[in-house]
């Protein structure tokens, strides 16, 4: 697959007009290495079903152009409305993956992956699988925590292949999403492989059990662990932004106190 050229803020807003302006917000984007494409697409399948925890975990955008949304991250549905948005169509290993990318790239749809808005993706030319769902945390200290959960999490996943391919994940594939970012931790999960519905912080503290060694592997247990409490204590950036707001009673003291905060963490 051919390099991408990067396009300007300008040349976006000619193809997508609004929606450009629309989608001037702040996120955090997680790649993974992978040794093969199977790996890439298998993972990229697999994280799908952990979307809600990963919107849930980082939800930091309760406001949008002034308003509050009402939702915990209301970043996490800007893209949406972008053609080539959503989730990964049902491409089951590489060779498949290929052929769609190959066949796209022809009829003149898409140029290079960057073309594609997927909320997780095979990213060919870094040799990883990229997950773009997540706010911007508050500090840069959460942002290691989350890092260290998907390491840990990708590392389970590939090495024991728990989650199978499934078209049900995907049916429930919007609402799961829906209830992460409207309520955060404290969204409804169904889980389809075991028809179970869970709120997302009990998933989230359910799968740390399941990846807690390969965390010891890798020597991020430390970070496992506080991430564990933030859960348990519903510490969400979306509560602590309308609680500084609810208080200060003006956006430009909430920058200004989320500025001093950045500092200091």
């Amino acid at each position: 697959m051919k390099k991408h050229s990067w396009l300007s803020f300008d040349q976006l807003y000619r193809i997508h007009v609004y929606l450009a302006k629309r989608a001037t917000v702040f996120g955090q984007h997680i790649h993974i290495g992978c040794a093969n494409g199977d790996d890439a697409i298998y993972l990229t399948h697999a994280f799908a079903r952990y979307v809600p925890q990963f919107i849930a975990l980082s939800a930091s955008s309760p406001f949008y152009q002034g308003i509050d949304t009402g939702f915990f991250s209301s970043r996490s549905n800007v893209f949406n409305a972008f053609p080539l948005g959503g989730c990964i169509p049902a491409l089951k290993d590489w060779q498949e993956f290929s052929s769609y990318f190959y066949k796209m790239r022809d009829w003149g749809v898409i140029d290079s992956m960057k073309d594609v808005y997927w909320d997780v993706r095979p990213k060919p030319e870094l040799g990883t699988v990229e997950i773009r769902v997540f706010d911007t945390p508050l500090m840069l200290r959460k942002t290691a925590l989350i890092v260290a959960y998907v390491q840990a999490l990708a590392l389970y996943l590939l090495e024991e292949k728990s989650i199978p391919w499934s078209s049900d994940l995907y049916y429930l594939y919007n609402y799961n999403r829906f209830q992460a970012s409207r309520y955060g931790f404290e969204g409804e999960f169904v889980n389809p492989f075991i028809s179970q519905r869970i709120l997302i912080a009990d998933d989230i503290l359910a799968t740390i059990k399941k990846i807690e060694k390969y965390a010891r592997q890798i020597g991020s247990s430390e970070y496992i662990a506080e991430l564990k409490n933030l859960v348990m204590n519903n510490k969400s950036d979306a509560i602590r932004l309308r609680d500084q707001f609810n208080h200060l009673g003006s956006f430009p003291k909430v920058v200004a106190e989320q500025c001093q905060w950045w500092r200091e963490h």
